[in-house]
C-alpha cells in the first residue's frame, strides 16, 4: 500500500533534513539536499523537497501500518515546525 502527501511550506528542505539527522541514529537514512528516503520498521518513506512544499510518499505491507506511518511522520514533522503551526497533510492512498 501506498499514501502520498504534499505539505505546503517554504521550510521543506530544512524539516526534511531534521528529520534525517534525527532518524539517522536508528535507521539507515540515506538524503541529500532535495531527497531523503527512510527505511522504517513498518515500510519505507520518501521525501522530496521543493521550495514551495514537500512530497511525502509512504509504503507499507498493510492499512494499519500505512496509518501508523502517515501518523509517526506528521507528529515528527510538526515538532519541527512548531513555529509555522500544524502543517496540513492530505494524505491519499493508492
Amino acid at each position: 500500500m501506498e499514501s502520498h502527501a504534499r505539505v505546503a511550506t517554504e521550510s521543506a528542505a530544512r524539516y526534511m533534513t531534521q528529520l534525517a539527522k534525527h532518524w539517522s541514529h536508528k535507521f539507515e537514512v540515506q538524503y541529500d539536499a532535495t531527497t531523503a528516503t527512510f527505511p522504517l520498521p513498518a515500510g519505507t518513506c520518501q521525501m522530496v523537497a521543493h521550495p514551495d512544499g514537500l512530497d511525502i510518499t509512504i509504503e507499507a505491507v498493510d492499512g494499519e501500518s500505512l496509518a501508523r506511518l502517515e501518523d509517526v511522520v506528521a507528529v515528527h514533522l510538526n515538532r519541527f515546525a512548531h513555529r509555522e503551526g500544524e502543517l496540513q497533510y492530505g494524505w491519499t492512498r493508492a
